[in-house]
């Protein structure tokens, strides 16, 4: 049917527009189409990534479980790698760190606990890493060092570990007037946990041999 001259003219301008500015709204298109799909890909991947670094954390807990020091070590050393930035890696170079600290391996324990400081996503990985090397630092008799780690930001859920380690830091240093105040301290913040109970009556044993 043909158009009348009004028609005609509304459809001119319609090519008109379309001429000017077709390219732009395809090219906008095409972008959010891509952005989509790039989204629903990173989506893909992630969950990908997640449910392989799931798989080789299952098999170095396992490993470490059953005392296989080198099953454990490829795992630990696939997560590193592999899924640096999962926190099944944090939490695989935590048990690392256990399982060599058990062995006597502390320089093995103290670069695990190292690389969870460095590069763990969590705050919560990276509090609990600090106090198991300043413990270890202790052990090692390096408490300026092992204090150079406990005054470091921390979460208030850790306050009172963190509190009682200075206390032992130190009291390695000689300063039994500043190790009793860390102490007092680590008590005040400890929860009423019933889980904590054991923690608390540690820490008030070192405070009574001290006086407080």
């Amino acid at each position: 049917m043909a158009l009348d001259l009004e028609e005609q003219e509304q459809v001119a301008e319609l090519r008109a527009w379309w001429k000017q500015h077709g390219n732009l709204i395809v090219s906008v298109i095409l972008a959010a189409a891509v952005a989509f799909a790039g989204w629903q890909g990173w989506r893909w991947y992630s969950a990908n990534q997640a449910a392989q670094a799931a798989a080789v954390f299952d098999a170095l807990a396992k490993a470490a479980q059953a005392g296989d020091a080198k099953a454990m070590r490829d795992s630990a050393g696939t997560l590193i790698e592999s899924y640096p930035g999962a926190l099944y890696a944090s939490m695989g170079a935590l048990v690392a760190a256990r399982f060599y600290f058990d062995r006597g391996d502390l320089k093995s324990a103290k670069a695990q606990l190292e690389w969870v400081i460095e590069r763990a996503p969590s705050e919560d990985f990276r509090d609990i890493a600090r106090l198991r090397l300043a413990a270890i630092l202790l052990d090692e008799k390096a408490p300026d060092e092992a204090l150079k780690l406990l005054e470091a930001k921390h979460g208030a859920a850790y306050e009172s570990q963190y509190a009682a380690l200075r206390g032992d830091a130190l009291l390695a240093k000689s300063q039994p007037a500043e190790a009793r105040a860390a102490y007092q301290l680590a008590l005040d913040k400890a929860g009423p946990e019933r889980s904590q109970s054991a923690f608390r009556e540690s820490v008030r044993m070192r405070l009574e041999a001290l006086g407080g």
